[in-house]
């Protein structure tokens, strides 16, 4: 009796520890692919179980994908509780800790950084590349006049909404949600403050905004900018042309350009800034911070004029009469073709 007693005691000792094996094999041991410390599985929205199975096996991200399919299936997770989103997959995780992340839904969210970009499109294809966005989709939502006057924007102003820094999204973060959540930074961004300093100027945060674009391509030497931004608020205060290089290269629309003259200074673009009075119609780039709360904080000085130094040190000398900035210019134009720059 004794012997079979110990007998089945040892059986099941044996079946349990088979079981505990099984289980074990299939739920608890390491089961990802060849890579460093982490790799994402992207999951699309509408996404099904087989999108899963095929995301993971494109992407190598497993070592065994059919002890993943058999605890997916005993822990339930199939078409019925799929969630999109970009999941982080650390080495050495299991099939039980991938499905209950999947499970959740306990996505890892993308830090999205933009600054100084040109255009809408180059924007457009950016967030993209980023999130799950359709380019195309999006910029036409950015040049659509209705949408965008829902907030207060044009098509050409609606660039200055977006206020460079970065930011913490979803990766399945639709184009409309992305916009909504921009402008509510932009809301936050724009405190009492800043709206009353840009009113004292005489101007509104979208003009801040386009006078900023054009400050930031004129000088990079941040603490130049409150200097330069004078200049222009001057010539704007004073109705005179702005004639600002950076606007003509994008009237043009070639940003390789690193002098301007000649024919492109007629570009009949509304951009163009020696043809028209006035700021432009929209910003010449997405302006950085920094330059925008240089025009809201400008110096104050007599200078309508400035030029680039001729030692090409990014610093400008600045004159208050045309006689002195002639003179200025000539030895920036002599600098310029010493060095054989045309």
């Amino acid at each position: 009796m004794k012997k079979i007693i110990l007998t089945v005691i040892v059986a099941i000792a044996i079946g349990a520890l088979s079981v505990a094996g099984y289980f074990y094999f299939k739920l608890l041991k390491p089961n990802t692919g060849d890579f460093e410390q982490k790799a994402y599985l992207f999951i699309p929205t509408g996404g099904t179980f087989k999108n899963v199975i095929d995301s993971l096996e494109k992407n190598h991200l497993l070592k065994n994908i059919n002890t993943f399919k058999w605890s997916a299936d005993f822990m339930k997770y199939n078409d019925s509780n799929i969630k999109a989103g970009r999941y982080r997959i650390n080495k050495g995780m299991n099939n039980r800790a991938i499905i209950n992340m999947l499970k959740a839904g306990n996505q890892e969210p993308v830090r999205l950084t933009f600054n100084n970009i040109r255009i809408k499109s180059q924007f457009s294809g950016y967030v993209a590349r980023k999130l799950e966005i359709d380019s195309v989709k999006f910029l036409a939502m950015l040049n659509d006049e209705q949408f965008v006057g829902k907030f207060g924007f044009t098509p050409e102003t609606v660039f200055t909404m977006f206020i460079p820094n970065t930011y913490e999204l979803f990766w399945n973060t639709n184009q409309q949600k992305f916009f909504s959540r921009m402008y509510d930074e932009y809301q936050k961004f724009w405190t009492s403050d800043r709206k009353k300093k840009a009113e004292t100027l005489g101007l509104t945060p979208e003009k801040v905004c386009i006078l900023a674009s054009i400050v930031y391509w004129e000088t990079k030497r941040t603490d130049e900018m409150p200097m330069v931004a004078g200049v222009y608020l001057n010539r704007l205060h004073k109705g005179m042309k702005l004639e600002a290089d950076p606007t003509v290269i994008f009237a043009e629309g070639d940003f390789s350009i690193s002098r301007v003259r000649g024919k492109m200074m007629s570009n009949q673009s509304p951009y163009n800034t020696y043809v028209h009075t006035g700021l432009p119609p929209g910003p010449i780039s997405m302006p950085s911070v920094t330059a925008i709360d240089a025009v809201l904080n400008p110096k104050k000085h007599n200078y309508i004029y400035f030029c680039a130094k001729d030692d090409f040190s990014g610093y400008h000398a600045f004159a208050e009469t045309m006689e002195q900035h002639m003179v200025n210019a000539r030895k920036f134009q002599k600098a310029l073709n010493d060095r054989g720059i045309n």
